[in-house]
């Protein structure tokens, strides 16, 4: 009996605790996060817009959009693009993501800055220009990365454009 009491006792405080402390706590104190992210649509139309980009300046390519984790949710590839292509603009919208920062002026800071220079070792990542980071309200929400335009200004100029016409 005095088993069954102390179950019952235990069982009543803790769905008390459990009704109660939600309402006592302020959504911060949660643990649980509330962020921006690209949806498959905007993935897309991202990568659309930067193949039409790069149509507009007579060049093919791959295009590759990435979310705020680094997933990949869209790849769109041009015609007669070489297969390492798609790898590298892979590479390229991961490696702008993880560093909120364009692609290729990491491979400058690491070309120029001996503090960088071991960026060149972290194979994930990949230097030349044509990721894009992806910002809403100065957040990283995800990144474009572009390669096989005829070079990393021209893949970072499709980038760019695909994200402003996007209105970001």
């Amino acid at each position: 009996m005095m088993k069954t009491i102390k179950t019952g006792i235990c069982a009543a405080a803790l769905s008390t605790a459990a009704f109660a402390a939600p309402m006592s706590m302020a959504a911060e104190d949660t643990g649980v996060l509330s962020q921006n992210t690209l949806s498959l649509t905007l993935a897309n139309t991202l990568a659309s817009g930067a193949l039409a980009a790069c149509d507009k300046i007579g060049q093919t390519a791959v295009v590759a959009v990435v979310d705020r984790g680094g997933n990949l949710v869209a790849l769109q590839r041009g015609d007669n693009v070489g297969p390492h292509n798609t790898v590298a603009a892979q590479r390229k919208a991961f490696t702008s993501l993880s560093t909120k920062s364009k692609s290729g002026e990491l491979g400058e800071k690491a070309r120029n800055d001996p503090a960088s220079q071991n960026l060149n070792t972290v194979s994930e990542l990949l230097l030349l220009g044509g990721g894009v980071p992806v910002k809403l309200d100065g957040e990283t929400i995800g990144a474009v990365g572009v390669a096989g335009a005829g070079g990393s200004a021209n893949d970072e100029a499709c980038a760019v454009q695909a994200i402003a016409d996007a209105g970001l």
